[in-house]
């Protein structure tokens, strides 16, 4: 007997069908020549801090417990929000560790889901269950349909083979654990608000958070541009700009060029084929379905991945857009079985589609050849599906589109003017079945001497904020964090190559498989909100990301992505798992032991002082060092930040006992941005407010 270890029950149940007949036992289907069992996807976590020190957490976090760096990171079963684990989860788990020890069973098959995450829930499994003796083999599955599996079982290699990639996903859970306890609760603790720190979702809010602030502080200019825009969008506009006090200038320029014959000077064109957009990787059919639907990330991937699971398309969580060349006798089954159904495809053999060298793990997403019919899908699910499939098809299509890439002159009397450069679709093509992915604009089939007869207008117009994230930018941003920066510096947008070159390395923040978790998580958490497909900041990811600042506590993009890179280097054998996992902690242990450039605001709750106004105590608050009596009307506090300067907790103290604080530098002035020092009084109404009457202004 060969048992087969499945990550969810319907995983199990697909490959039961392809193999054969099998009969339904409790927890397990048996067959002639395979057991296959399943577990619940994770049925194991790590364990928590209270495990590894002794301590009972008594309800309460401590920091005594932290920071907790366990030389061996243990596994335990799954528990519920009470701290116990499920009658089911420990029943699967006996039944899987049961077969695994039956004396028929010569050897075990990890059918986790292909990825990181799907080969560690397997071996964590078979960990758990004890020794085996038993030859261990992987089961790798780009798609769930029969054909797919019978073929993977015939293929299957040692689960040694999979020992690097199981090693990057243990080195990512430690490292996300070591993350997520420590600094939650000492950020917690701190503030006296529940924050959630982790390796990936600070660096998603605080993108959020920067993008948002700069969109609040802009200050846009009015201006006047003159221009000519017929109803597909094409627009003739003026070089000249006009201020916002030369609106009649800017109307009196309209006028002359309205007055003068608008004439096509030089028409350049030549014939050409519009090649069809890439095929989807997670991520891109995410930032289709966000920007055209509206659909949120984690529907997009709820829906592609039920399709997945029931044979439809191949397997979503896909970091590229491209195939292997060892799949080209599959794509043409697939091809086949669509020719059938009328649509014009044909094979085609190119570098664009097939290109071993930027595929990671999984190739792009497809359609398989079980085609579903309309009526088996529901209205999400069809939506998702035909994107994949059009784009397929588009792809592989056998009719061209045929354009006219064309530039034109368009001279207005002499008085300016105007290039207009675009394309004109003279066969479809490719195009009846998806859309055109470029920003080429349609021009007017116009020849030299025909007339643009469209008039010039005069718009008010305004510089413009930066935008907010939406669907595609933000995760666009999170697949490269560098590129727009990037792309700024060097004027042009990172070709495909670097952008493969980047995932590669490690510098995407998060990735196909958890990222929508993640920003889920930081929704639920309140601290963005998505809405159509536009993410903006609620006040819990402003508090959050302040608040670490305070701490010194830095999660930006640079440190997630100096770890990614080194989980990378882990897949790739140069970094040993203890050696990732060290990176952390020393990250780690720099926050609890900050140097003196962080100033120390102490946790929440601790006694600062007596109330210069009512005589109660002061303690350290969520937002200040206040008043224990404002409940009874005492309004006192002081601020953490003062121009830009954070008090320290020790220097507020001063502040109470002594009336006045040393002189302090590091302020920064609202009106000039100029650095200066001064001490802080406490005023007969028990403010704080500047001393200058010692050395002041620095700069």
């Amino acid at each position: 007997m060969i048992l087969i270890i499945a990550e969810k029950p319907s995983l199990a149940r697909n490959i039961a069908a392809a193999i054969g007949s099998f009969a339904k036992k409790k927890g397990y289907l048996e067959g002639e020549a395979y057991l296959v069992t399943w577990a619940f996807g994770h049925l194991f976590s790590l364990c928590d801090i209270e495990d590894y020190t002794g301590k009972t957490q008594s309800g309460r976090w401590s920091m005594e417990n932290i920071p907790c760096f366990p030389e061996t990171f243990r596994f335990s079963l799954k528990k519920d929000k009470e701290g116990k684990v499920d009658r089911g989860v420990r029943e699967q788990f006996e039944t899987v560790k049961a077969l695994c020890h039956r004396k028929d069973v010569e050897a075990v098959v990890n059918a986790g889901d292909a990825d990181r995450e799907g080969e560690i829930i397997i071996r964590l499994l078979l960990q758990h269950a004890g020794e085996l003796n038993k030859p261990v083999f992987r089961l790798w599955l780009p798609d769930q349909t029969e054909e797919t599996v019978r073929e993977a079982l015939k293929e299957m290699k040692p689960s040694s083979e999979y020992d690097l990639l199981a090693g990057e996903g243990f080195a990512r859970t430690y490292i996300d654990w070591l993350y997520g306890v420590n600094l939650t609760r000492f950020a917690t603790l701190k503030s006296g608000t529940l924050l959630r720190v982790g390796r990936v979702i600070v660096p998603i809010v605080k993108a959020i958070y920067d993008r948002d602030t700069a969109i609040e502080n802009f200050v846009p200019e009015i201006y006047y541009g003159v221009s000519s825009k017929d109803e597909n969008g094409v627009e003739c506009t003026s070089k000249r700009k006009f201020s916002a006090k030369e609106r009649a200038a800017a109307e009196e320029y309209a006028a002359q060029l309205n007055s003068l014959p608008c004439t096509v000077k030089k028409r350049k064109a030549k014939k050409d084929s519009l090649s069809p957009g890439k095929l989807y990787s997670l991520s891109k059919l995410q930032n289709a379905l966000g920007k055209k639907y509206k659909m949120p990330m984690d529907e997009s991937l709820k829906v592609v991945q039920n399709l997945y699971e029931r044979g439809f398309v191949t397997y979503p969580r896909t970091n590229s857009e491209y195939l292997a060349t060892a799949e080209k006798d599959k794509i043409k089954t697939i091809l086949a079985n669509l020719k059938k159904i009328g649509y014009p495809v044909e094979f085609k053999d190119k570098k664009t589609i097939f290109d071993d060298s930027k595929i990671e793990s999984h190739s792009a997403l497809t359609p398989t050849f079980k085609i579903p019919a309309k009526e088996a899908l529901s209205p999400e699910e069809l939506t998702v599906y035909q994107a994949i499939l059009r784009r397929f098809v588009a792809v592989f299509c056998s009719e061209e589109c045929i354009c006219e890439k064309t530039e034109m002159i368009l001279d207005a009397g002499g008085l300016e003017e105007f290039t207009l450069k675009g394309t004109v679709i003279l066969e479809k093509g490719w195009t009846r079945f998806d859309g055109i992915t470029r920003n080429d604009k349609i021009l007017p089939d116009l020849k030299v001497g025909d007339r643009w007869t469209v008039p010039f207008e005069v718009r008010e117009k305004e510089t413009s904020p930066p935008k907010h994230y939406t669907i595609e930018t933000l995760n666009n941003f999170l697949k490269n964090p560098f590129r727009e920066e990037k792309a700024k510096a060097e004027g042009e947008e990172a070709d495909d190559a670097e952008e493969y070159r980047a995932m590669f390395e490690g510098l995407e923040l998060g990735t196909e498989a958890t990222r929508t978790g993640i920003i889920e998580n930081a929704i639920r958490s309140e601290y963005v909100q998505l809405k159509k497909d536009v993410y903006t900041l609620l006040p819990g990811g402003r508090y959050l990301i302040e608040q670490l600042s305070l701490m010194g506590i830095s999660m930006d993009k640079y440190k997630t992505v100096s770890l990614g890179k080194a989980l990378k280097q882990v897949f790739r054998g140069e970094l040993a798992v203890s050696d990732a996992t060290e990176l952390a902690k020393r990250e780690i242990r720099e926050v609890f032991s900050p140097t003196g450039s962080v100033p120390d605001t102490g946790f929440y709750g601790d006694a600062v002082g007596k109330c210069p106004l009512c005589g109660g105590e002061v303690v350290k608050g969520k937002f200040s060092y206040g008043c224990k009596g404002y409940r009874e009307g005492c309004h006192f506090r002081i601020r953490f930040t003062v121009c830009g300067r954070t008090l320290s907790i020790g220097e507020a103290r001063t502040l109470l006992t002594e009336g006045r604080t040393p002189l302090l530098e590091g302020f920064v002035s609202r009106k000039t941005g100029k650095n200066f020092s001064a001490a802080l009084v406490l005023n007969a109404e028990g403010e704080a407010v500047f001393d200058f009457s010692s050395p002041t202004m620095q700069g």
